[in-house]
């Protein structure tokens, strides 16, 4: 890893939420990354590799927290709206489900990330 895709990948390992690429370069700018596209650079890198996933919904990055998630397995995270968490888990059950849907329709699938929103166990306690 290059010292940017390293810096990025300890911080967003260290983060409690998905983070924005603007979010990276604010924590990152007196560690030398200055410029958006910095960032950008190493987040597509990592995002290659499969050790960070971009979370659509929230516009944010994470770091992977499986170790082999880059299978044929589809990502689940279930981000909180109250803590902003997210967590991620693999399901083969529900791959088996979502690539019977794809045969059915003689589409094959590249990339299966399903984002399910609401209050994790410790926000719904409070």
């Amino acid at each position: 890893m290059t010292q940017n895709e390293t810096l990025v990948y300890h911080l967003l390992c260290q983060a409690d939420r998905p983070l924005s690429a603007y979010n990276i370069l604010d924590a990152l700018r007196d560690k030398g990354i200055r410029a958006p596209l910095q960032v950008y650079r190493a987040l597509a890198k990592l995002a290659e590799r499969g050790a960070v996933h971009r979370i659509e919904s929230v516009n944010g990055f994470v770091a992977c927290q499986l170790h082999d998630c880059g299978g044929s397995e589809v990502s689940i995270f279930m981000l909180c709206t109250q803590c902003e968490r997210a967590d991620e888990f693999t399901d083969a059950s529900i791959d088996k489900k979502l690539q019977a849907l794809g045969d059915d329709r003689k589409f094959q699938a590249a990339h299966k990330v399903i984002e399910i929103t609401g209050l994790c166990a410790d926000c719904r306690s409070v």
